[in-house]
């Protein structure tokens, strides 16, 4: 048939938790916009990222392939580009299968070769890596530097004020934040106190740029019209978009529009602004006629984090919200609430709306698209789980290795293991952690460790684990 395969856009929330999202149950906030794809496609109670933090998952997502085989962590923001030209990935497959594709938002994957000179064309980037066109944040949005690039060159570049990045030492005569507390409109918690853009001190030094500087404000504006764009311009082909929002990631800097409008403080007012994006968003695919074939995802890297480096009163303000709803672990942490984040399908051509609790990862988006599209799936660790993605099947994966930095946990529906000897450094004590097994059907939470109950199921798991570190092909 000459049908034109779906377009496939996956939309990335940044630090959102599971129970952030009123379709899984908030009540201190409610996502109009996002439980519309719930609402209308499936929702997963038991969708994973691969990494408790940013650059990690976002990885996993774009390559099929576990983070830890190739040590990639939180990058820093001239950090060399972490997914390398000669890599499979997810957008690459679609190319091959004819495919235009784009990547809008947050990056955080690293750019260039480690000594980056921003003040030409920034290479390798999203191009090398299969998009064939990018709009996006450098890094991420605590850290310099604080600019849009596109298709490799960083936005409104002023050629006689150009850009210097270190993240060792401040350049002569830049205030700090340490150092110029009255020029703050925001003030650090712990660490964000170096180099200064919009009020906002940020990690590591920046001189110069200062027409590229973004404005935190627009951001959210900006990243919709850019993706909003290029849908309108590629719709007649089948297109792939990867739409990376930068909320609700710390500094927590809405629009006018949302400043005051939840009652969680800044954090819950970004959650609204996301939401409203993604509202907008898919009124867009409504208004172009595209949406009943048009896959549209939406997820988050990693879980949740309240304090995350700024005075935002995230906390203070949380009140009796659960931004993990059921379980245990935020951000950082190796147990399910790290990684077990809101994960949406909506295909309206294909797909009836549904509540499923299979085992299914971001990891999974490569091979499972591969055979939906027809394209060749290379990816090393993502398995085909499209029926559970469409809802044909209620099984997704068996197993799925999970990680915070060097922490491994191996979860599968029933139980999660967390190998023993995981130490934790701390400046007196070096501390080993025992293994922990969680049965998962009755503890959700993780509060009981059963490891001392069930030796067989720790040394299968144990087996297991070691058989996946081994097959790095």
């Amino acid at each position: 048939s000459n049908k034109k395969a779906p377009n496939i856009v996956i939309i990335i929330a940044d630090d959102l938790g599971w129970g952030d999202v009123s379709a899984y149950g908030a009540k201190e906030i409610q996502t109009p916009g996002i439980d519309r794809i719930a609402n209308e496609g499936i929702r997963f109670t038991n969708g994973h990222a691969t990494s408790a933090t940013s650059s990690p998952s976002r990885f996993g997502l774009l390559t099929g392939r576990y983070p830890w085989r190739n040590k990639v962590h939180v990058l820093r923001g001239d950090a060399a580009a972490a997914i390398k030209p000669e890599m499979e990935t997810l957008p690459k497959m679609l190319q091959e299968a004819g495919y235009k594709t784009a990547a809008v938002g947050k990056w955080h994957l690293g750019m260039g070769n480690g000594n980056a000179d921003w003040n030409k064309l920034v290479s390798p980037g999203a191009k090398e890596v299969g998009f064939d066109y990018s709009y996006l944040m450098a890094a991420t949005n605590d850290r310099v530097p604080t600019v849009y690039v596109r298709d490799g060159l960083v936005v409104n570049l002023d050629p006689n004020d150009p850009i210097k990045v270190s993240y060792k030492q401040n350049f002569p005569g830049e205030p700090t934040g340490k150092g110029n507390p009255e020029l703050l409109k925001m003030h650090p918690s712990h660490g964000h106190n170096q180099s200064i853009t919009n009020g906002i001190p940020r990690i590591g030094y920046m001189t110069g740029g200062k027409s590229a500087h973004w404005v935190d404000e627009d951001m959210a504006d900006l990243f919709l019209e850019e993706a909003s764009n290029f849908v309108k311009e590629n719709k007649d082909q089948p297109f792939f978009l990867y739409y990376a929002l930068h909320q609700p990631h710390v500094p927590r800097v809405p629009h006018s529009r949302f400043a005051g409008k939840s009652s969680l403080g800044p954090r819950g007012d970004v959650i609204l602004e996301a939401d409203w994006c993604v509202d907008e968003f898919l009124k867009v695919l409504d208004k172009e006629g595209i949406a009943d074939n048009t896959i549209v995802i939406f997820t988050s890297d990693n879980g949740h984090v309240l304090d995350d480096g700024y005075k935002d009163q995230a906390k203070e303000l949380n009140g009796s919200h659960t931004p993990s709803g059921l379980w245990s672990g935020a951000k950082y942490s190796i147990l399910k609430g790290g990684t077990c984040v809101p994960f949406l399908v909506r295909w309206p051509e294909k797909v009836k709306p549904a509540v499923s609790s299979a085992l299914v990862s971001q990891i999974d988006f490569y091979n499972s698209f591969a055979t939906i599209v027809g394209g060749e799936a290379h990816a090393c660790d993502s398995e085909d789980v499209s029926n559970a993605l469409i809802g044909k099947s209620k099984k997704g994966r068996d197993i799925l290795v999970v990680n915070a930095g060097t922490k491994l946990s191996l979860i599968s529906e029933e139980w999660a293991y967390i190998p023993v000897g995981e130490v934790q450094k701390s400046k007196k004590t070096k501390k080993t952690t025992p293994v922990q097994l969680y049965n998962l059907l009755n503890d959700m939470g993780q509060k009981t460790n059963v490891s001392v109950k069930y030796p067989d199921q720790i040394a299968a798991m144990k087996q297991q684990l070691e058989v996946i570190k081994g097959n790095n092909k």
